[in-house]
């Protein structure tokens, strides 16, 4: 018995919409990086782009468990001498860009390397209702069914 390895050209690309009103974010986010990555299908392999293309819709509604909303903080640094910055989740969710939140979490479930920066590009987070992919007709999936920890009281 032979190893099937699926070929970039015989990939079949999805397209999701989830909406992340309600959805706890480390669990929302691990689930669409294992769809990015396509470990979903059973034809998966490792080093191509066999993943479907996301789109989170409502990302500026996500939940936090406990008190990560006050406690957790993002750090990036400026490349200069000192310049560590960080930032708490609640002030991020209250900014102009909450949906920073769910690709940061997205983006750091995924391995690094030439194949990340690809499958990263098939994320596209949005924090309102509305998406401008309605011409792929995504097919809705509905994270909070899959697990009842995944929704937030």
């Amino acid at each position: 018995m032979k190893t099937f390895s699926l070929k970039p050209a015989d990939v079949e690309k999805k397209w999701v919409v989830i909406d992340a009103e309600g959805l706890v974010v480390g669990r929302l986010a691990s689930i669409v990086a294992m769809r990015l990555r396509g470990k979903h299908k059973p034809a998966y392999t490792p080093h191509v782009d066999c993943g479907d293309n996301v789109i989170v819709i409502n990302a500026d509604k996500v939940k936090f468990t406990g008190r990560k909303l006050e406690q957790k903080v993002y750090y990036h640094h400026t490349g200069y001498i000192g310049g560590i910055k960080e930032r708490s989740a609640k002030s991020i969710m209250a900014g102009k860009f909450p949906e920073r939140i769910v690709e940061k979490a997205v983006e750091r479930m995924l391995p690094r390397g030439p194949l990340f920066r690809q499958i990263l590009g098939n994320l596209r987070v949005y924090k309102g209702a509305e998406h401008p992919h309605v011409a792929q007709s995504p097919e809705a999936l509905d994270v909070g069914a899959l697990n009842r920890k995944n929704v937030s009281n």
